[in-house]
């Protein structure tokens, strides 16, 4: 029978220090060589657009997909298949709203880990949603972050927020008055919004500090302006293929010419040593995130680990 978690049972079973582990582990089976990931396939229908993540995983022995259907301005149903690749079956479903949040922002907290400088403590972030939750105790739990300033439109949500967050993760979350207060001497910059236009402006930015902006996954959104991606002397992305699909935010430098969808290094290369990481430490560093079922398979497969262990989880009669 197929083992199925709910919402509840992965928020029981799942944590970042997990989700840290499985991306890296998953983004470096893949550079080499023994993972598979596919570009996020979509259907855009009037009542919304269903989208599709494929991945296999010989070293779990499981290959799968994640699927989420999302009508206008709502959260749809999110499930992660996983199948046993010897027998073929069906052997788990898991609800996946929390574990995408998590490993997204995981993602982020093992980019930072490899392309921040060393003893980065200080964090900006740009804001300050549902994802934004795990954009920031991913980077504070991947580095040692003493303190954390979030900017956000919304005066009196950002508050109520970063209240939440600072006694969630141990530090001070402040809010700050502007997204250039923000990253003013901060050492690692996150970027989680649905914008279409930047939210970002390359002036505000110091040598040394490393970007991630996990927002734009679609052509038409773009959270970072031309002068940011003009001072990046390290741009990185998740996948080529998936980047080609979705990153508004690099799309006109590579119509202009000034980068290629082909040469962009991915994240997983530089874990494993493939790619050069950061060269210099006032070097300005870009990792753009648009998420992998990749790592959705790898995170989804130890929860289902642990849950059998602790006997967790519902049963399916199929």
């Amino acid at each position: 029978m197929a083992l199925f978690l709910n919402e509840d049972h992965v928020k029981e079973l799942i944590t970042m220090p997990l989700a840290l582990e499985q991306v890296e582990r998953a983004l470096k089976d893949r550079a080499l060589g023994r993972a598979v990931d596919m570009p996020r396939a979509r259907i855009q229908t009037t009542a919304g657009i269903q989208h599709v993540l494929q991945a296999c995983a010989p070293e779990l022995g499981y290959i799968g997909f994640k699927y989420y259907f999302s009508p206008p301005g709502k959260r749809g149903a999110t499930y992660v298949h996983l199948i046993n690749m010897q027998s073929g079956k069906l052997e788990a479903i898991v609800e996946a709203v929390l574990l995408g949040m998590t490993r997204t922002g995981a993602a982020s907290g093992v980019a930072s880990k490899y392309l921040g400088n060393p003893g980065a403590s200080v964090l900006a972030q740009l804001g300050a949603g549902y994802q934004g939750m795990g954009q920031l105790e991913a980077v504070v739990k991947a580095l040692n972050i003493r303190e954390a300033r979030v900017y956000a439109r919304t005066r009196d949500k950002l508050e109520a927020w970063c209240k939440k967050m600072g006694a969630q993760l141990g530090i001070p979350v402040i809010p700050a008055a502007s997204g250039a207060e923000a990253i003013k001497g901060a050492h690692v910059v996150n970027i989680m919004t649905k914008s279409t236009t930047p939210v970002i402006d390359g002036d505000w930015l110091q040598p040394g500090q490393h970007i991630n902006a996990a927002g734009s996954n679609a052509l038409s959104r773009s959270e970072i302006d031309a002068k940011t991606i003009a001072r990046c002397k390290l741009i990185t992305v998740d996948s080529r293929g998936t980047a080609r699909n979705e990153c508004g935010d690099l799309i006109a430098a590579v119509e202009t010419g000034k980068l290629s969808w082909d040469t962009l290094p991915e994240i997983g290369e530089v874990l494993v040593g493939k790619t050069t990481g950061r060269a210099g430490k006032d070097d300005i560093t870009l990792y753009e995130s648009h998420g992998m079922g990749i790592q959705d398979i790898y995170t989804a497969a130890k929860l289902v680990e642990l849950a059998r262990s602790r006997k967790v989880g519902t049963e399916l009669p199929m």
